[in-house]
């Protein structure tokens, strides 16, 4: 097998190196003669034969990787023939000498056939690793039934049976069943039934006798176990559906939950915000309150000290004041004693004078006239003692009416950081309301707590800072939103002042 092999394809190259060869000559002589230059008419034979080849070999290639296009065969054989007729034709008229235009024309014929033996050897041997190779019909066959042949090798393409014998073996099985079956009914077949006679009606679809026969059994089978694939589908949808049904619902709840969930985390951190709007306005109030009643309570009592210490002057001034009354009273007595000595002393100097003015009258003259002298000297004292008290009262209304000045000056002060502090406390009132109504605003947005954030920290700008960012310490920031950075304090300062160029207004 092996020297055949080789042979064949060294015999095979050489004739068609050598057909090629010859057409090659001929088909460049004859582009030629149609008017080909001589630069394209070489070209021309090369472009017909390569072409033969390419197909051929495109074939046969195709064939091998189980993928034929019969096409490329088609082409390959048109241009064959075109190249035979080509080469047949150089020579002028077939008619004319057919014996020489064969002779230029078999060359290729020759190298067609040593392609076409290549290809089906290829074509079974490919058949034959796949398990696929058919036997052929013998040629006695063919010869002794020329009717029934047709009919035989019809059947075996339709059914895809690629063995003779296995044709053959079914054709004698059907036959023997048909005459079982004639016996048995005693040659009456329409006495049979469907189902016996199911093996004569379905050999012209491929069927054996024993598929024939077990064909009802096998579709009740597959019928029941269509029933029984129905009925797993109905019940594996039923249960789907259960099951979309309980998840639905358990997805339902779920949310659900969720919802009553977010709906008590909204109204908690609502109910918390006005809470604390309310309990930072209530601290407001009282605070105000507080503040009033503290300074009140501080006007009263500085009010009261100042009284107090203007009674306790006033008593010590009265007291001074009786002193020097009954100081200077005291002394109009002393000289109104000694006026009194004085005139007895004159009465008895003048009776005395009348009876006998001796040096006694004299003496008593003399101390009368001390006594006068002292009289004066104690009514000058008690008229200075009367000068002081008198400007002891006048020291006494003037500094009344400085301490009623200070009182007024003090009750007028006090009445001006009463106003103050109670314009203080309105407008502190008026921030925690605008606190309240942007805290009910960002409930109704459903903000989050950094946007809340950074709002109160704009409130707190345009309330404690007049507006400039920069002015809002960031210790107050974190006091009050209760944060322990720096950073996170400055990141809202900064946050606010951008939402309030935004133009933000609680």
């Amino acid at each position: 097998m092996t020297g055949l092999s080789l042979s064949a394809a060294i015999g095979g190259t050489l004739v068609g190196v050598i057909g090629f060869a010859m057409s090659y000559d001929t088909l460049a002589q004859v582009a030629l003669s149609w008017g080909f230059s001589d630069r394209l008419a070489p070209w021309f034979p090369v472009g017909v034969d390569a072409s033969i080849i390419a197909f051929l070999a495109l074939d046969l290639y195709l064939i091998r990787k189980n993928t034929p296009w019969p096409l490329l065969r088609m082409a390959a054989h048109a241009m064959t023939g075109a190249t035979i007729w080509f080469n047949a034709s150089s020579q002028g008229s077939i008619q004319a000498d057919p014996v020489k235009a064969a002779s230029h024309g078999v060359m290729p014929v020759l190298f067609v056939i040593g392609v076409e033996a290549a290809r089906r050897l290829i074509i079974q041997k490919a058949r034959l690793e796949a398990g696929t190779a058919a036997d052929r019909i013998p040629l006695h066959r063919w010869i002794l039934s020329p009717f029934a042949t047709p009919r035989f090798y019809r059947r075996m393409r339709l059914h895809g049976v690629t063995s003779y014998l296995e044709m053959i073996r079914r054709q004698q099985e059907l036959i023997g069943y048909e005459q079982w079956l004639k016996r048995k009914y005693r040659g009456d077949l329409s006495k049979a039934s469907e189902d016996e006679r199911l093996p004569m009606k379905m050999a012209a679809y491929g069927y054996t006798v024993s598929e024939a026969l077990a064909m009802p059994e096998q579709q009740e089978r597959e019928a029941e176990k269509r029933a029984e694939e129905a009925e797993r589908r109905r019940l594996d949808a039923q249960t789907r559906r259960e099951l979309a049904q309980k998840k639905a619902e358990a997805d339902r709840l779920e949310a659900d939950g969720q919802l009553e969930t977010v709906r008590a985390r909204v109204e908690g951190q609502t109910g918390q915000a006005r809470a604390h709007a309310r309990a930072q306005v209530s601290a407001a109030e009282r605070a105000a309150e507080l503040e009033e009643q503290a300074l009140e309570t501080a006007v009263i009592a500085e009010a009261r000290a100042r009284q107090a210490e203007a009674e306790h002057k006033e008593a010590r001034e009265r007291e001074a004041k009786a002193a020097a009354d009954l100081q200077a009273a005291e002394l109009e007595r002393q000289a109104a004693q000694k006026r009194k000595e004085a005139a007895e002393a004159d009465r008895v100097a003048a009776a005395e004078a009348q009876a006998l003015e001796t040096a006694e009258i004299a003496e008593a003259r003399k101390r009368a006239a001390e006594a006068n002298r002292a009289a004066a000297e104690i009514e000058r004292a008690a008229s200075e003692t009367r000068h002081a008290a008198a400007e002891l009262d006048a020291n006494k209304a003037e500094q009344e009416a400085r301490r009623e000045t200070a009182v007024a000056n003090t009750l007028l002060a006090g009445k001006a950081a009463a106003e103050a502090e109670m314009a203080a406390a309105e407008t502190r009132l008026a921030a925690a309301e605008i606190e309240r109504r942007a805290v009910e605003t960002e409930d109704a947005a459903k903000l989050t707590p950094r946007e809340r954030a950074v709002r109160k920290v704009a409130r707190m700008i345009l309330t404690a800072a007049s507006g400039e960012a920069d002015q809002l310490p960031l210790a107050d920031i974190q006091r009050e939103l209760q944060v322990s950075s720096t950073d996170t304090a400055s990141k809202y300062r900064q946050e606010a002042a951008e939402l309030l160029a935004d133009g933000y207004r609680p």
